[in-house]
């Protein structure tokens, strides 16, 4: 059975929020992942038509949620901004992936650099698959500076990956400008250690 109610509240941050029922009761708990991929960021007082599940603690969620007819302008533009991102992260890792390749080919770069990339990757997909978990249940979170950390260290492929994929702190600007900021220091780091950049800086200011 299908309901009728608006967005009341959401919580842009740990993406989840209330809908209040048009026909009244207790507020409708619902989580980012209610919603189904590409119809844009849910912003309070949308009207929204959902299904109602009952967790085994007795609670009650909002599943299977759709904007309603006057969200579908603000739907379409959300769905562009998705996509576009989803292009420019793919156009990133490409880069980075043929960057490593020059640099392996010309210089030459250890396998096990390769292997701790790989490594950290999956360690930070991990633990923003664990993040998710958590925000959607209601449980301790992840610290944002723990998820920036295994980013800036060699895991942010992985985090490129699993926020786009998960839909996870894609929404958040300061975390996402403190994330590419990190991304940027660890490709300065990879390119000074594998290449004679950091000697020819060092040169110069010699």
């Amino acid at each position: 059975m299908r309901f009728e109610g608006r967005l009341k509240t959401w919580n842009d941050a740990r993406g989840f929020g209330f809908i209040e029922p048009h026909q009244g009761g207790q507020e409708i708990f619902v989580h980012i992942t209610a919603f189904p991929a590409g119809t844009g960021k849910p912003v309070p007082n949308l009207k929204v038509s959902f299904e109602v599940e009952q967790k085994a603690d007795g609670k009650k969620r909002a599943k299977n949620v759709i904007f309603g007819r006057p969200a579908r302008a603000v739907s379409r533009i959300g769905g562009r901004a998705a996509n576009s991102w989803a292009v420019e992260n793919t156009i990133v890792l490409t880069v980075f992936a043929l960057a490593y390749l020059v640099v392996t080919v010309v210089w030459g770069t250890s396998w096990y650099l390769a292997v701790g990339y790989f490594g950290m990757s999956l360690v930070c997909a991990f633990a923003y698959g664990m993040d998710k978990t958590a925000a959607r249940n209601g449980h301790w979170r992840i610290s944002e500076s723990t998820l920036l950390f295994l980013g800036m260290i060699g895991g942010w492929p992985g985090a490129i990956v699993a926020q786009q994929t998960l839909r996870h702190k894609t929404s958040k600007v300061s975390f996402q400008v403190s994330f590419w900021f990190t991304v940027v220091i660890n490709v300065g780091a990879f390119l000074a250690v594998t290449t004679p950049l950091l000697s020819v800086v060092q040169a110069r200011w010699t």
